[in-house]
This record gives structure tokens, sequence and C-alpha cells, in this order.
């Protein structure tokens, strides 16, 4: 089996891809610091796969440490790179933290995996590298205006280092660009999850807690957007779908078949819905009613945005399998598993 590093593999996108890319019959291998993650999620893994996952417990922006994993494992055909920051909110509140590490730990992975003769990235990126677009739905040749937040920043810049990177003499380095919108949802086990250390960030983690009694109620963050109903439009993926384009990107990757040394791609359902749209629905898909109030806007959210997917189900051969109802019912059971 060809031996695939998962960055950040511990956390939500990364432990759900870390599944897929195990039964597609890769050999996923974890690198995780539990910054943003738990290891209970190891635990999870396992149950799923009847296995355990190949796990270092190192930050990937510890260039020694990487080195270390590196030669320890041999022979990585190609990197994930999932490790980040990730709440556009709280990068408003903490912009150092985000660009020291978001961009210093792709930094550190160019710097080291020539060394070892990795030749793979797929780059987790998003759609906030586009900040706040002049039309919708945004495509991959969509200009990228200035970035909404600084979360939106370090995925902008780090698209730039690895394009310039490419662009080196004697760069071997192949890259997959993947552009996510909103990942939700949980595995069909509800072993594994999205799982917020402390306050949540992200809309759904914080449906569910509310309907669950751990949170007294969910403010919406603004009722006033040109919008149908005035509250922000989202591009909402269910995890599952989102990390097995993970897959087909490895194997583009793999197979070697890109015309070009970087590609880019829009992963997303290619419609959108607005924030009470996910609420309404998740009501009607679980029974559970949501106590929620109206706030001001929160700093660095766009108005809307939602991807036009062509471009990843031509090429890629990937398009959406879940609906927004089973998504949100997904989550929820996932929520239910955490009181047990």
């Amino acid at each position: 089996m060809k031996k695939i590093l998962v960055t950040g593999g511990a956390g939500y996108i990364g432990s759900h891809t870390v599944v897929e890319l195990a039964q597609a019959g890769f050999e996923p291998v974890i690198i995780d610091d539990f910054r943003n993650s738990k290891e209970s999620v190891l635990s999870g893994l396992r149950d799923i796969l009847g296995r355990d996952v190949p796990f270092h417990r190192i930050d990937c922006g510890d260039a020694e440490a990487l080195r270390g994993v590196l030669r320890a494992e041999g022979n990585i055909e190609g990197v994930i790179h999932f490790a980040a920051f990730k709440a556009v909110g709280e990068s408003v509140q903490k912009p150092l933290a985000y660009f020291r590490n978001n961009v210093g730990s792709l930094l550190t992975l160019l710097e080291v995996l020539p060394e070892f003769g990795v030749e793979n990235l797929v780059f987790s990126s998003s759609c906030t590298v586009y900040g706040n677009p002049d039309a919708l739905p945004v495509r991959e040749t969509t200009p990228t205006k200035p970035a909404s937040s600084p979360y939106g920043r370090t995925k902008q810049m780090c698209e730039d280092i690895i394009h310039d990177a490419a662009g080196a003499p004697g760069n071997r380095l192949h890259s997959i660009l993947l552009r996510y919108f909103n990942p939700i949802g949980a595995h069909a086990s509800a072993r594994i999850g999205e799982l917020p250390l402390g306050v949540p960030n992200n809309l759904i983690p914080f449906v569910t807690q509310t309907a669950a009694g751990l949170r007294e109620k969910l403010t919406i963050f603004g009722n006033d957007y040109d919008t149908p109903d005035g509250t922000n439009i989202r591009d909402y993926i269910h995890v599952v779908d989102l990390a097995k384009a993970h897959i087909a990107a490895v194997q583009r990757l793999l197979d070697r078949t890109a015309p070009e040394v970087v590609e880019t791609f829009n992963v997303g359902t290619g419609h959108g819905n607005t924030v009470l749209e996910v609420v309404q629905t998740f009501e009607r898909a679980t029974g559970q009613k949501v106590n929620y109030s109206i706030g001001p806007r929160r700093p660095g959210d766009v108005p809307a945005i939602y991807a036009d997917a062509t471009k990843v189900a031509e090429v890629l051969g990937f398009k959406t399998e879940t609906s927004l109802a089973d998504s949100l019912a997904s989550a929820w059971k996932w929520q239910l598993s955490l009181a047990k």
C-alpha cells in the first residue's frame, strides 16, 4: 500500500480523509499535535477501520521533527496538508497566530519534502481566497479579491507560495489545491465527527450543541445581508464527500495525468443555503428545535459564496452525494454519541 502522510490527520476533515484513504487501499500516516483535536479521534479511527493508523505526535511546523517522521516511515508517496487553524472569526482576534501556524507549517513542508523525494502534495485551501466575489457561483478562474479575514489571507498566501515554489528551478513537487466550501456532518458510524475545542466557531456544531442543551442559544450573525432571508449564504458539503475528493486528487497526482504542476479545484455542492435554511432543515431532519436569535454581523464574513463545481466533476470525476438534510442528521447523530 502506498503511504500518504496526513498532517492534521486527527482533525475534522483529516480524520474522515484518513478513513477514505485506508478504504481506498492507501496507508495513511497521521501527524498531529492535538492543538486543535483530541486523542479520542484515534480510537474512533480504530473502531471504523479495525486497526490502528500509524501516528506521530509532532508539530508539522517543526522541521527536525518532520524529518524524523519521514526517516522513520520511509517511502512516503504524497502528503495531504490539513494542519492549520481554521476559524474565520478567531483569525480576526488572533491574526499573528494564524500567519505563524498556517503559513509557517507549509513553508516547513516545502523545505523538507524534497529532501526525502516526496513529490506529491494536496493542499487544504478554502473558498475564502475569493474574498467577497462580484458574481456567483465562483469558478476556479474567478479573480481572488482581498480576503475578508486573516484566515483567508493565509490561504491566499499559501496558494501563492506553492505556485512560486513550483516555478523554482529543479522543482519536482506536483500539487493540487482544493478550495473547500463549508464541510458539515459526520461519519455514518458516529465514531468521528466535528469536535471543536471550547465554544464552536462553526455553525453546525453550535446548532447541535444548542439543540442538545449545551448552549443556551445560537446567535445568527446578521439578517440584513442581500440574500433571500437576510442571512449569509454558504455551500455546505458533507465531510465524507469532501474526504473522497482528496482520494481523487491523490490518485491524479500519482498517475501524473495533470498538464500542470499545480492544479486548483473548487470542492462544494454547487449551490448555497442561507443560515436560516440550514437551521430549519436541521429542525425538520432531526425533530429538534433550535433556540436562536439574531445578532450583529460578524467581522470577516462575506454575504454569500458557493461553488461552481463543474471542473472537479469533469476532471476528478467527483460529485457530492449527500443531501443537506442527511448531512445535518449525521451531525446530530454524532452529537448524541458524545453524550454516551
